[in-house]
């Protein structure tokens, strides 16, 4: 077996790890993110290992040539451009660091340009695929079990309030403001939103809280930690439901509905951004919504439904084939 590619220890590796305790500690960014630029600085450092020859390199003998080869490795891997464009930020943030350390003249990565990434449009559910969804959701959670209400809230929380699944996963059931329709959010980087939560929520949500109580009482013999009792979804066991458990409970939805092809998860989110537009909302109120740092992160929703325009046009203008 081919081993793991990773910077070997010594100087680098160390360098390294002061960087992933800055992002923790210095950006406060979460578990899941960093071991992300672990696993890209990792990849640069097996192939500056390949590169060189040698384990016992630096970080001083990166220069552009070397980033460009790098890229060109990742090309041939046949990775998909924002993987590649992924993998560039880190390390460029990496050097970055380096650098106000100190610990670099310069930062080489600075102004390599990105592959353009493809021009893909998410994967969403129809209006009429999400009526079908919730109406196979609300009749499990007619029979009030832990699960079937559970999963209903799941759905109106996701499709509902467009929330990503680690933000829902992560969620407790105080930030809830059942009274102002609202939950307070915490995205991606620990920054925090307000974002509405409809009617059919609050509903979802008390409908699902005697189930909850319940679990947490009597579903293990070993009493749930604080942070179980203060989590908004939860398992048979008391505790924290996994971002895995989530997933499987929407994806058993979508499909018994017979949505499940190609969509996940993150597909609800995607449908709440796309059926707010299509209703005629302000791209700026669907970016705050979202959350998105940036604008141009929120318009590839507009493409989704120009393309959905240029279809229906194609379909059907008699002089449009």
């Amino acid at each position: 077996m081919k081993p793991a590619r990773r910077v070997p220890d010594g100087p680098a590796r160390s360098d390294v790890e002061d960087f992933l305790r800055h992002l923790t500690e210095g950006r406060g960014l979460s578990p899941h993110t960093v071991k992300g630029y672990r696993r890209d600085l990792d990849d640069l450092g097996g192939f500056l290992s390949e590169h060189t020859g040698r384990s016992d390199w630096c970080w001083s003998e990166v220069d552009r040539g070397t980033i460009r080869s790098f890229l060109g490795s990742l090309r041939r891997r046949s990775l998909a451009r924002s993987t590649m464009a992924r993998k560039l930020s880190a390390v460029r943030s990496f050097l970055r660091f380096l650098h106000h350390e100190g610990r670099l003249e310069g930062n080489p990565a600075r102004g390599i340009r990105a592959p353009r990434p493809e021009k893909r449009l998410p994967g969403h559910l129809s209006m009429e695929g999400a009526d079908a969804v919730f109406a196979i959701a609300e009749a499990k959670a007619a029979e009030n079990t832990l699960e079937g209400t559970r999963s209903l809230l799941i759905l109106e929380l996701l499709y509902g309030s467009g929330l990503r699944l680690a933000e829902l996963q992560g969620m407790d059931l105080r930030e809830i403001d059942v009274v102002g329709r609202q939950v307070k959010v915490r995205g991606k980087g620990r920054k925090e939103r307000i974002v509405p939560v409809t009617p059919r929520a609050v509903v979802a949500l008390r409908r699902y809280e005697s189930r909850r109580e319940e679990a947490l009482r009597t579903g293990s013999s070993t009493p749930p930690s604080a942070g179980d009792r203060e989590a908004l979804l939860v398992g048979k066991a008391g505790r924290r439901l996994s971002r895995r458990s989530v997933q499987r409970a929407v994806h058993r939805l979508l499909d018994e509905a017979g949505e499940g092809a190609g969509l996940s998860t993150h597909s609800l989110r995607h449908a709440f951004a796309t059926h707010l537009l299509d209703r005629g909302a302000d791209l700026m109120a669907v970016k705050e919504l979202l959350g998105h740092a940036s604008l141009s992160t929120t318009r590839i929703y507009t493409h989704t439904t120009t393309e959905r325009l240029k279809r229906a046009y194609r379909q059907a203008h008699p002089r449009a084939d």
